[in-house]
């Protein structure tokens, strides 16, 4: 049976914080920087998956805790899976280690409401108490009586690979993961995701429902699962849990790059590492690495001046560039460099455009060549003084009226595609036709393949180009082109085809 003591005077007294490091195994678990505001129910839920917590001492005034477990091996195993994972309770990262205790024996009789309360969260949490019954567990800070701590995620708007890992970065910022496993279904990418208590559940749900990853993609959709605990067989790439360290990889299991090729709807042979349809060098990694992280907190404001290079520097000019790299972000400066002109510089409105870029146009061929593009070094573009010779190599669109991203929520944020070779033509003007808009599109030597009007919009239509690099560069020539009664054409990357 549970006891808890929240200590008084002569309790803290005994019980001075602990001040080694994590030190040699005990039952007992000396946990540190707890919000003031904590209750019982929450520290205990730090200790409940690992095994039963047999007693509880709160050092009120000085936001720390002692949990006894009931064996040392469920000790061990919390400190070591929360060295590597810190854990967290409203937002706040807190500290825990053994104690130099071996047991809690405290003077004070246990207080009966709250002891009741938390065997309620001790059978909640084992499944033994249904979930009407579980009123106490409320009492104890279990807010939304019983809600389940495992939520069933799926992200839309996929043209970025999410990982595992990806996933518990994120949803680590509002409590402990304890299981996550992934799974496409219905070609979605879903995965359920187990927190060690239902308010972080709670919590993550109501921060990051309808929040995107990845700037402009990757939307998650968050609700509760029927489930209230998840059962790990492997870890590997699609399933973890993180509470047992032990657990085979099960080899046989197709690696993540298949799940992720089947969400994609592509077909990609079994090379570990093969995303290569996707003509991203192993995103995942790089969106991470790079801080392409767009949630509030995660969001690594990053470096958004890219140098793009191995241009031709005969026909390259600052518009060219604009309008290109303004498909993944508000370009506000373009400078050709005068003695390198097969090098430029373009500076988004921020480091996730500049990554967005970065991702979809590298490698992809420009007026024949493919460009390459990195992050610079700048950390923005200098424009020329008033005297300085320029030629007109370095622009300033900071306050052009084309950029696509300046609304907040814009529909543009949902239709950012990689370069295909089918493009999505809006705001046609309505005497327009089907040839007047192929001639014009097969007027810079491309060659149109496929057209077709939107049933029910014919402002807009797909036109198939003979290759993405034609696209590309009908899409630079063509964007904004006055079509006459007032109406700019506007073209993008469409994922359909024809």
């Amino acid at each position: 049976s549970f006891l808890l003591f929240t200590a008084n005077g002569n309790d803290s007294k005994k019980f001075k914080g602990d001040s080694r490091s994590a030190g040699v195994p005990s039952r007992v678990i000396h946990v540190r920087k707890l919000p003031s505001d904590v209750t019982e129910a929450e520290v205990i839920s730090l200790g409940l998956p690992f095994g039963k917590v047999t007693n509880l001492l709160m050092l009120k005034g000085k936001n720390q805790a002692f949990i006894e477990m009931n064996t040392e091996e469920a000790a061990n195993t919390m400190v070591n899976y929360y060295t590597t994972v810190t854990p967290v309770l409203r937002s706040q990262p807190i500290y825990i280690q053994f104690s130099n205790h071996k047991e809690l024996k405290t003077d004070n009789s246990p207080n009966q409401a709250v002891s009741f309360s938390l065997q309620a969260v001790n059978s909640v949490q084992s499944g033994n108490l249904a979930l009407s019954a579980s009123a106490a567990a409320v009492d104890a800070g279990m807010a939304m009586a019983g809600q389940s701590p495992v939520l069933r995620i799926i992200v839309e708007n996929l043209f970025y690979p999410v990982t595992l890992d990806v996933l518990h970065q994120i949803f680590s910022k509002f409590g402990t993961v304890l299981k996550i496993i992934t799974f496409t279904k219905n070609n979605q990418f879903q995965a359920l995701l187990q927190y060690a208590d239902p308010v972080s559940a709670q919590h993550a749900k109501l921060s990051l429902d309808g929040q995107n990853i990845y700037n402009a993609c990757c939307t998650l959709r968050i609700d509760f699962s029927k489930l209230t605990s998840l059962n790990v067989k492997y870890n590997n790439d699609k399933s973890r849990d993180y509470t047992r360290p032990d657990l085979p990889s099960g080899d046989n299991q197709p690696s993540l790059d298949q799940t992720m090729a089947a969400a994609f709807g592509l077909s990609v042979p079994h090379v570990h590492g093969a995303l290569a349809p996707l003509a991203i060098p192993s995103a995942a990694a790089a969106a991470a690495a790079a801080g392409r992280i767009a949630i509030p907190g995660l969001a690594g404001a990053g470096n958004s001046v890219l140098l793009v290079s191995n241009l031709n520097p005969e026909v390259i000019t600052p518009q060219c560039l604009f309008i290109l790299f303004g498909v993944y972000g508000d370009v506000q400066r373009v400078k050709i460099l005068f003695n390198k002109k097969e090098n430029a510089l373009v500076q988004m409105a921020d480091g996730n455009q500049a990554q967005l870029a970065m991702s979809h146009l590298n490698g992809q061929k420009l007026h024949g060549k493919p460009i390459r593009i990195t992050l610079s070094k700048h950390q923005t573009v200098q424009l020329p003084r008033e005297a300085q010779e320029d030629k007109g190599l370095t622009k300033d669109y900071g306050n052009s009226p084309l950029h696509r991203f300046k609304k907040p929520g814009s529909k543009n944020f949902q239709n950012i595609f990689p370069p295909s070779a089918t493009l999505h033509l809006s705001n046609i003007a309505p005497s327009i036709t089907e040839e007047d808009l192929k001639m014009l599109f097969s007027s810079n030597g491309g060659m149109v393949k496929g057209f077709k009007f939107f049933q029910k919009d014919r402002k807009m239509a797909l036109i198939q180009m003979g290759s993405v690099e034609e696209a590309i560069q009908s899409l630079i020539d063509l964007h904004n082109h006055d079509l006459g009664e007032n109406h700019h054409l506007r073209v993008s990357f469409s994922k359909s085809t024809i």
